[in-house]
């Protein structure tokens, strides 16, 4: 008698169902996922809406690493030994997160080639990203930092059409990305505006349209 042949697997199948070490969290605005010095015990992976990391010198001083997007995992570094959180995760606005306890993901990832091809291609793009954020930090002006990271942010550069309108974000949060105060940040949204590189009503608060020609502020030498 033929045995029977297991049905093929599909990562983003998997993903979206609960069970196996999985649940799904429906979020509302501003809601830790973790904070920094939590027990790091699982994966994480964004369905819908966005999520920032943060970190918080011995001195208090609060920095946004990160501003991920939906499809993207994040905590991972508790598959490599990490026993405790060293940022905090949050949610910009209303998202679905998964969770992936960390015993379920590593036996997801040794069963499962598709899934670990997905979670492979995540983590080079992922360092991919830091290594360009590094050459940005060490070779570009401030108001370059802040082009690209709005260019980044509209996914300019990306296969997928560019988004024009991009989330709200505090001038403080700008600031602390690219490294630089927030009065430098204000003088160069206001340089932007006028030039006709980026479009909003009043401040950070409302919708922020960027446009294809803030790319002259990162290819101009």
């Amino acid at each position: 008698m033929a045995s029977k042949r297991r049905p093929s697997f599909n990562p983003k199948t998997f993903l979206r169902q609960v069970g196996n070490g999985k649940t799904i969290i429906s979020c509302k605005k501003n809601r830790v996922l973790f904070s920094q010095g939590d027990a790091a015990d699982a994966v994480y992976y964004i369905l819908e809406g966005k999520v920032t990391l943060t970190v918080v010198s011995k001195r208090g001083k609060e920095a946004v690493v990160a501003i991920l997007e939906p499809a993207t995992f994040f905590g991972e570094a508790c598959l490599t030994g990490q026993v405790m959180r060293l940022e905090a995760a949050t949610t910009v606005g209303v998202a679905k997160i998964v969770r992936i306890g960390k015993a379920a993901m590593i036996k997801v990832l040794h069963e499962e080639p598709t899934f670990s091809e997905l979670f492979l291609a995540h983590l080079l793009v992922r360092s991919l990203r830091i290594q360009e954020d590094l050459v940005d930090q060490l070779f570009n002006s401030s108001e370059k930092r802040l082009a690209r990271l709005l260019l980044l942010m509209a996914h300019f550069g990306k296969e997928s059409e560019p988004e024009t309108v991009i989330a709200k974000l505090s001038q403080e949060t700008l600031a602390d990305m690219i490294g630089t105060t927030r009065s430098r940040v204000s003088f160069f949204m206001n340089k932007f505006r006028k030039l006709g590189f980026i479009e909003y009503d009043s401040g950070l608060d409302k919708e922020l349209h960027v446009h294809r020609s803030l790319l002259n502020v990162v290819l101009h030498d």
